[in-house]
C-alpha cells in the first residue's frame, strides 16, 4: 500500500484531517514519565482521531545516545494502518541522500519523510526511489523569516518571474513521476496554501503552523483541502502534548485532539457544501 493510499483510508476511517506531532519536551512533559512512555501514551489516546502521526527528528536526536531508541520505539507504538512522517528536513546529495533515504525508510520503516529542496532534484530523487513512501518537500514553511528566500523573486525556465516557492511547487509536479510526492506549506501563509492547491489540486499537502505559529484553520481548511474534503494534513503538536502537565496529560491530550479534529470537519463541511 502506498503513502497516499493508507494516508487517504486513515482518514476515511477516522473521520480526520489531524496529524499529531510527537515533539517530545521534556520540560514540558509532566515528571517521572520517560520520553517513551509518554509517546506511548499520547498515541494510545489519540490514534483514533488522528489521520497521521508526525515524529521531528530534531527531539530525539536531542536525546543523546538513547533518543533514535526511542525514536524508533514510539515509531513501532504506533498502529499500523495509521500513517507515520518522519520530520527529518533532509537535504543532502548522493551517497548521503541514499543513506538519508534508507534509514528513514528502511531500518525505522516510517511512510513518509520531509525533505528540503535547497540543493535541486538530486536531493530528492533517492527518496523518489521508494515509490510507496511519501516525500513531502518543504515549500511555503511556516515561520516568519521564510520570507528571507521562499518569497524572493526569481526567473523560471520559462522566463517567468516567480516566488520561490512557487518554482519548488512547480519543480515538484515536474518530478511527481510516481505520484508520492506532497508538499509542507504553511498556515501561516494562506494565500499561498490556495495557490498551491489550486497548481496541485491532488496531491498531499502537510500544513503547520495552525497553533503556537497562529495560522488561521478555517482558511487553512478552506484552502488546503482537495474537492473531496481530504489531502490536508493538518498538524498540531504542542497544542496537544502539552494540554495538561498532570497526571491527566493523555486524558487532556485526547481533549484536545477530539476538540481539534472537531473544528476541522466543521470547516470541511462549511468548505465543500
Amino acid at each position: 500500500m502506498t503513502f497516499i493510499e493508507k494516508l487517504t483510508n486513515s482518514m476515511r476511517k477516522n473521520g480526520s484531517l489531524l496529524c499529531v506531532g510527537l515533539d517530545p519536551d521534556q520540560e514540558k512533559m509532566p515528571g517521572n514519565i520517560s520520553v517513551a512512555e509518554f509517546n506511548r501514551a499520547i498515541i494510545e489516546a489519540t490514534s483514533d482521531l488522528a489521520c497521521a502521526y508526525k515524529l521531528n527528528f530534531a527531539f530525539y536526536e536531542a536525546l543523546g545516545d538513547d533518543g533514535m531508541s526511542i525514536l524508533k520505539q514510539t515509531r513501532n507504538f504506533i498502529p499500523d494502518n495509521i500513517p507515520v512522517i518522519g520530520d527529518a528536513k533532509r537535504g543532502d546529495i548522493g551517497n548521503t541522500a541514499r543513506a538519508y533515504a534508507r534509514a528513514i525508510f528502511n531500518h525505522f520503516d516510517f511512510d513518509a519523510a520531509t525533505v528540503s529542496p535547497y540543493l535541486g532534484y538530486d536531493s530528492i530523487e533517492p527518496f523518489l526511489q521508494y515509490q510507496e513512501r511519501g516525500v513531502l518537500i518543504l515549500c511555503r514553511t511556516s515561520n516568519a523569516s521564510a520570507v528571507d528566500f521562499q518569497a524572493l523573486t526569481t526567473e523560471s525556465g520559462d522566463n517567468e518571474r516567480l516566488p520561490l516557492f512557487a518554482v519548488v511547487a512547480r519543480r515538484a509536479g515536474e518530478w511527481n513521476a510516481h505520484g508520492n510526492i506532497g508538499l509542507v506549506v504553511g498556515a501561516t501563509y494562506p494565500d499561498e496554501l490556495k495557490a498551491i492547491r489550486e497548481q496541485h489540486p491532488d496531491m498531499p499537502l502537510l500544513i503547520p503552523g495552525i497553533g503556537t505559529q497562529g495560522g488561521d484553520l478555517a482558511l487553512t481548511v478552506r484552502y488546503g483541502v482537495d474537492r473531496h474534503g481530504e489531502k490536508a494534513i493538518i498538524n498540531s503538536s504542542r497544542q496537544i502534548l502539552y494540554a495538561s502537565k498532570g497526571k491527566d496529560f493523555a486524558e487532556a491530550a485526547r481533549q484536545a485532539a477530539a476538540e481539534l479534529k472537531e473544528r476541522i470537519n466543521r470547516h470541511i463541511k462549511e468548505t465543500i457544501s
